[in-house]
């Protein structure tokens, strides 16, 4: 017998140390999903993580929960595997850009409504969008603002409205032409008017007209032609399956006690995301009170804060867990790789009555996020999924 053994085998034999894998759990091969997932959304993990767990710890019909769903990873994982889902975000735009995936439209559909909406030639925002916009295009899209928000106050907005709410919002603004905007910041954010400027006065660049109609429905043919057949059935299925909140994470009462089998999730880390300044365009899109929302989504600046509120959040879901459910946190590598979540998060759960289980450090050899944000891959991104197991015992 060898004297070497691996140190996730040595760490399982000393006690009150978890078991620590460190693996590259789904391959290159692996990485292809969905076409539903194509929403740029900020510090968003790839679909292969939610479906590692939920393919080996739950069955068809058990119910799986993200309380912080962001662009609806887990939630759209759940329900194409068969389960039920409940998706939580305190950020109303979560939920307008993860409920339209959950009941799709065609694309024939998505045509025959862009051509009904109305285009008035000379409307123009309430505020200043020169910076981004051609003049026709800001037209556009103040025009189809408009119709949105007359279907939506009115009772009328119908899954095909929403679908194109969801498209328009993730089009606003990006870094090529498949975007509305002048080339700017990646989609999953958005520039101040100012930085704006400064960014067309480099590039030497003003905004180019671009056909929002046309934009919305290659970006709709792009992505509901490559659903799978089963996966549309899957989603038809779940229609009465699927709970999405906009809650805040430690208060979830609308959730049953021990409802849940599984819970996938990656909360926000400290204050890496400014809501205020990331959302005001789409905020502005949707008719959302960004400062009202930027207010109650708690910008965690120290360690300390952002633990007290994991916290509260891990004694909501011991009360929403079933007993033997689990909790798979996932956090990354913070402040350059100095600060590693995960050895804060494991404490947190075990106060909240969990057991940890295992920690899964899942390396990656390309991370496509890290090269979006102009970051040297596997050096300073964060390349790796630090996931911390929990599972909730039989006892009380």
């Amino acid at each position: 017998m060898s004297g070497t053994r691996n140190n996730a085998d040595a760490q399982a034999m000393s006690p009150g140390i978890p078991p620590r894998t460190e693996a590259e759990f789904w391959t290159s091969a692996q990485r292809q999903a969905s076409s539903l997932h194509e929403i740029s959304y900020r510090a968003c993990f790839k679909p292969q993580v939610p479906r590692h767990f939920i393919n080996g710890f739950t069955d068809p019909g058990d119910v799986v929960y993200d309380p912080f769903m962001g662009r609806g990873t887990t939630v759209l994982e759940a329900l194409l595997l068969g389960r039920k889902a409940i998706g939580n975000d305190i950020n109303p735009l979560s939920r307008i850009l993860v409920e339209p995936r959950t009941r799709l439209p065609n694309p024939e559909q998505v045509g025959e409504r862009l051509k009904a909406i109305p285009v008035d030639p000379s409307a123009r925002a309430d505020l200043d969008l020169s910076m981004f916009y051609h003049p026709s295009t800001e037209a556009e899209l103040v025009s189809l603002r408009r119709y949105l928000g007359e279907r939506r106050k009115s009772g009328s907005e119908d899954h095909i409205d929403r679908w194109i709410r969801m498209i328009a919002t993730n089009r606003l603004t990006g870094h090529s032409a498949g975007f509305f905007s002048v080339y700017t910041l990646p989609p999953n954010q958005a520039t101040t008017p100012e930085n704006q400027r400064r960014i067309n006065r480099q590039r030497c660049q003003a905004p180019e007209y671009r056909d929002v109609k046309a934009l919305i429905f290659r970006k709709s043919v792009r992505m509901l032609r490559a659903v799978l057949p089963e996966e549309r059935k899957a989603l038809e299925r779940a229609q009465e399956r699927t709970i999405l909140l906009s809650e805040d994470a430690k208060t979830t009462p609308a959730i049953r006690n021990e409802s849940v089998h599984l819970t996938v999730t990656s909360p926000p880390f400290l204050n890496i995301v400014n809501y205020a300044t990331d959302n005001w365009l789409r905020c502005w899109f949707n008719e959302l009170p960004v400062q009202e929302i930027s207010a109650r989504m708690t910008l965690s600046a120290s360690v300390e804060t952002w633990t007290g509120l994991m916290q509260d959040v891990f004694r909501e879901l011991w009360r929403v867990t079933r007993p033997g459910g689990r909790v798979a946190y996932e956090v990354g590598e913070v402040r350059k790789r100095t600060l590693n979540l995960d050895e804060i998060i494991l404490p947190l759960g075990e106060r909240a009555g969990f057991v940890v289980e295992r920690i899964m450090i899942n390396t990656q050899k390309f991370t496509k996020t890290s090269n979006i944000w102009g970051i040297r891959n596997n050096q300073d991104g964060t390349n790796t999924n630090r996931i911390v197991l929990f599972r909730k015992g039989s006892g009380k």
